[in-house]
């Protein structure tokens, strides 16, 4: 008679079990990575259309005196601390959705890293725009610096889950590059509005001197420059069903951007539509990559 000796392995240790729950989850945990990126985009506009860029006047402290907002500072003080602490949560979405990739070599993982280590950078470049007084070209630089964080966000996501697929023909490649290029054309533009208008996050911060009629007239000529490219990219791709898929999403978007940006020109910019427009850019911006991304070629 045999007897069986009870089993004296531990089984997976704890860390195991959180780096195997992490990599099942990695495409979540990118899905996050993007809402969140676009979150801080919508945020910062509640900054701006608050009046609060200056809340906490001094940059890495909020004060002189105190890293975090205090009751002389009031409600201004507030906002513009809150939207500094959400750094922190792109931050640990970054760092946490690098370890879930991080078996994985190549574009992926190179791709997390970057935009783990453009959550610091934007803090900086944050920093800079409070310690310039929202200088209205820093400003630009921090909302089209988030703008390519939820490009490299989409590009991340559609390494890790899309159809597998050969790249598209030439022509619609070029379609699509060029229906990037206008597109980022657009947002600039639209900074270049923002800066020339009102709502400049502070009463007091300067603003470019430019005439922003003009200039909004300038980023709609853009912006119709763009929806025809993407009729073009849309047309020529109609027989690639990811292609097609993907640009008609983006149409709808840029149509519902336009609607939305002629209606805030003409009823004189009331905040809330200024802040939809907002929310409306970055989803520009992600519909602009995923767009770009589709005619590559992709394995599973």
């Amino acid at each position: 008679m045999t007897t069986t000796e009870p089993s004296t392995d531990p089984g997976p240790s704890a860390r195991h079990k959180v780096l195997g729950w992490l990599r099942a989850h990695a495409y979540g945990l990118a899905i996050a990575n993007l809402v969140a990126n676009i979150g801080i985009v919508v945020t910062g506009a509640v900054v701006r259309l608050t009046g609060s860029g200056l809340g906490c006047p001094t940059w890495p402290k909020c004060t002189e005196e105190s890293y975090v907002a205090h009751e002389a500072l009031g409600i201004n003080g507030v906002i513009e601390f809150g939207n500094r602490l959400l750094t922190y949560v792109l931050a640990a979405i970054a760092i946490t959705v690098v370890i879930a990739v991080w078996n994985r070599r190549g574009t992926i993982r190179t791709l997390a890293v970057v935009i783990a280590l453009g959550v610091p950078l934007q803090g900086v470049i944050g920093g800079i725009t409070v310690l310039s007084e929202l200088n209205p070209y820093v400003v630009a630089l921090h909302l089209l610096a988030s703008m390519a964080m939820v490009g490299l966000c989409v590009w991340l996501l559609d390494d890790l889950r899309s159809p597998e697929r050969e790249a598209a023909p030439r022509t619609v490649r070029i379609a699509a590059v060029v229906t990037f290029v206008v597109g980022w054309l657009s947002l600039w533009l639209g900074t270049v509005v923002t800066g020339s208008g009102p709502h400049s996050g502070d009463l007091d911060s300067r603003r470019t001197g430019l005439d922003p009629a003009l200039m909004s007239h300038i980023h709609a000529y853009a912006v119709y420059a763009l929806i025809a490219a993407t009729l073009v990219t849309l047309w020529l791709g109609r027989k690639n069903a990811y292609v097609r898929r993907v640009t008609i999403v983006l149409l709808v978007i840029e149509l519902a951007q336009g609607l939305i940006g002629w209606v805030q020109y003409l009823t004189d910019l009331p905040v809330l539509l200024v802040g939809f427009h907002m929310l409306g850019a970055a989803l520009i911006s992600a519909g602009l990559a995923r767009v770009l991304v589709s005619t590559r070629a992709h394995s599973a």
